[in-house]
């Protein structure tokens, strides 16, 4: 076959095949097509994000796993144990120990464990701080030298110095108390010797001196004297007096002492007491109301610094008095302002005060 029969064949069938397209098919067959690809785009869609849902999750889980919280462990118990044992059981823990020093009641307890919080067998997270009270032994092994200190500042310091103890580790006996040269209340001898060991409750027994010159005094003569002479008196006095008063009679000077207890010696013992009478007069003078102070303290066994002092409504302050007084009834006279307010100080502290009203 030649070349332009070959041609025309290749023309005659492809006008055959022109005449047999039809195309309504290839309308529904580019229909179908687009629907197909148009479901499996759905589940295309789908499943890329379903991927990216599980890679997240994923993720979480491992950083989650990675970086998780600290572990649950057990609080030992290490109370009553040394503290380096307690340390090395909070190490295994990974419990990091809060420490706190405290006095035992025990003395011979020296790096004790005596109390633990939390308590032992909680449940708590790995670095959780856990408070140790650790006895930091005793606070005073031995007795010390009171002699030549005050009595009742050795007293004071002890009862600081074992604050919050049921059993104080140095207890005072009731002194002996005798003359001496020294200032009153002076330690003069102590039993134990300086330098003895505690390791229980020990009694100390103690000699404290009542000051010079205690044994005796001269009966004094007071009878006449004024307000203003007595006050000034009793600050030199090493007698005790106890005042009562009456009202002034007609035959009689107001504000002076109009009698006073006959004693026969000429000399009696240091700070004895002598009873005194005292007149005032009926009616307020010059403004001011006479009258007694008067307090009941303690017996003090030996005489105590003491002070009376007036404060009046516009602040200004005066002492009235001062003396020395081994303490039970006090009286003093005065003669003040209405509204004045009237201070006893026994060793510097307050112990009484009143207020002088018409």
């Amino acid at each position: 076959m030649d070349i332009k029969s070959k041609i025309k064949v290749f023309f005659t069938n492809l006008w055959i095949k022109i005449k047999n397209f039809n195309i309504q098919d290839c309308r529904v067959s580019f229909i179908n097509g687009m629907k197909s690809l148009e479901s499996n785009g759905k589940i295309l869609v789908v499943t890329v994000i379903s991927a990216v849902i599980v890679m997240f999750l994923t993720c979480l889980f491992v950083f989650f796993a990675t970086v998780k919280g600290p572990e649950k462990v057990l609080v030992p118990t290490v109370k009553g144990k040394e503290l380096t044992q307690a340390l090395l059981e909070m190490q295994v823990k990974e419990l990091y120990p809060k420490i706190q020093l405290r006095y035992p009641e025990n003395q011979e307890e020296f790096g004790i464990i005596l109390d633990q919080s939390p308590v032992a067998g909680a449940i708590v997270k790995a670095g959780t701080r856990v408070t140790l009270t650790v006895s930091r032994g005793a606070v005073i092994s031995e007795i010390g030298n009171y002699v030549g200190q005050n009595f009742d500042e050795l007293k004071l310091n002890l009862t600081t110095m074992f604050t919050g103890y049921s059993k104080p580790l140095i207890v005072l006996a009731d002194p002996i108390y005798k003359p001496d040269l020294s200032e009153a209340g002076t330690i003069l001898e102590q039993e134990p010797a300086e330098g003895t060991k505690i390791s229980n409750p020990v009694t100390v027994h103690l000699v404290v001196s009542r000051g010079p010159n205690y044994e005796n005094t001269r009966v004094p003569n007071l009878k006449g004297k004024t307000l203003e002479e007595i006050l000034s008196y009793l600050s030199q006095s090493k007698v005790v007096l106890d005042f009562t008063s009456r009202i002034t009679s007609e035959t009689e000077k107001s504000g002076i002492i109009i009698s006073q207890q006959e004693i026969e010696e000429e000399f009696i013992p240091n700070f004895s007491r002598i009873a005194v009478e005292i007149a005032f007069p009926e009616k307020n003078e010059d403004d001011l109301i006479y009258g007694l102070f008067s307090a009941k303290l303690a017996d003090y066994p030996y005489p105590v610094d003491m002070e009376v002092e007036a404060k009046e409504k516009d602040g200004n302050r005066y002492i009235i008095t001062s003396f020395k007084h081994i303490g039970g009834n006090i009286t003093v006279p005065y003669a003040v302002e209405s509204g004045t307010e009237i201070l006893l100080k026994v060793a510097g502290k307050e112990a009484r005060r009143i207020t002088v009203i018409k």
